[in-house]
């Protein structure tokens, strides 16, 4: 029973990323490569010197997951709210103004990835600040503030089940 569970979750996390753009579901998956270690974003991902230098500045920013990923704070204290919540909020403003990333269910997909499960609570307050900032250009921070459901924003709870999909890199002669 167990494994129908996962399986199911998997496809419907299949289904999640499918619906993104081509430009999210790249961006996603280099996103992957660099924050969890698990190729050489330089070698699969830069197309050019521009994307070559995004992806040196990505594992630069990216080096605060590792203390983000042991300093999650309790939901119910404000105990280390402002050290957690500062640095997810940049490394969110930097996702965001890489311009890839076109609304909330991208961002979480990417984020619950990187982090776990337990950041899922504090996604909402991360996402809405950082798409607040003035490095956001204006009218792509409308777009991202209104791409946050009501629900997503006010969730009265949250699973802690860990993401069962990992979307990665595929060679076209593998594919």
């Amino acid at each position: 029973m167990a494994n129908t569970g996962t399986a199911t979750l998997a496809i419907a996390e299949l289904r999640e990323f499918a619906s993104f753009s081509p430009c999210e579901q790249r961006y996603i998956k280099r996103s992957l490569d660099v924050g969890l270690g698990r190729q050489d974003a330089f070698k699969l991902w830069a197309r050019d010197a521009a994307e070559s230098a995004s992806i040196r500045s990505q594992y630069v920013i990216y080096q605060e997951l590792k203390t983000l990923r042991g300093e999650k704070p309790s939901e119910s204290s404000l105990d280390a709210v402002e050290n957690f919540l500062g640095k997810l909020v940049r490394l969110t403003a930097f996702d965001l103004a890489q311009e890839k990333l076109t609304g909330f269910t991208a961002y979480r997909f990417l984020y619950e990835r990187l982090l776990g499960a337990d950041v899922r609570p504090w996604l909402p307050s991360a996402f809405c600040a950082a798409a607040a900032l003035p490095q956001i250009r204006p009218e792509r921070r409308k777009k991202l503030l209104q791409s946050i459901s009501e629900a997503a924003a006010t969730a009265p709870g949250w699973s802690m089940r860990e993401p069962a999909f990992y979307p990665e890199w595929v060679d076209k002669e593998a594919a």
